[in-house]
């Protein structure tokens, strides 16, 4: 719903420019969430979220169990007094265009281009919900109330 995403203004967008790791909240098949330190590209415009990862990798299998329902996932990040949660569902991306274009994403984000690897696939999050807060508390406000 990238509605509500641009709804939370440009602080929050900018957030999810900035370099942050994130985290990837997937559920095991038998209910137990997994949790992995992964770098998660935001396109707003289309309320899409992308990471990309290799097609062995645990995330990968937990977003496959899920079929013939919808994976539950959500990515988070983090900075101080910042935080910024997105949830949705996910599917696995095997194409080389969408693979591709991840890649470049993610250079863009991060700075740097992974090495080829023909086994990434990438994990395409249809955002549902975006949370968060991504200006800083004043520290004057903060003091204050202490």
């Amino acid at each position: 719903m990238h509605a509500e995403i641009h709804r939370k203004g440009t602080a929050y967008l900018e957030f999810w420019n900035e370099y942050h790791l994130c985290t990837l909240t997937t559920l095991r098949p038998d209910g137990r969430p997994h949790v992995v330190p992964v770098g998660v590209t935001l396109d707003a415009d289309v309320g899409i979220a992308r990471i990309i990862t290799r097609k062995s990798s645990r995330k990968v299998v937990n977003v496959l169990a899920a079929l013939p329902g919808p994976a539950r996932v959500a990515v988070c990040q983090v900075d101080g007094g910042r935080w910024a949660t997105l949830e949705g569902t996910a599917e696995v991306r095997t194409d080389a265009a969408a693979v591709d274009d991840a890649v470049t994403r993610y250079g863009q984000r991060y700075g740097r281009t992974p090495a080829p690897d023909p086994e990434r696939v990438v994990i395409e999050i249809t955002i549902e919900r975006a949370m968060g807060h991504a200006v800083m508390p004043d520290p004057k406000v903060a003091n204050a109330a202490a």
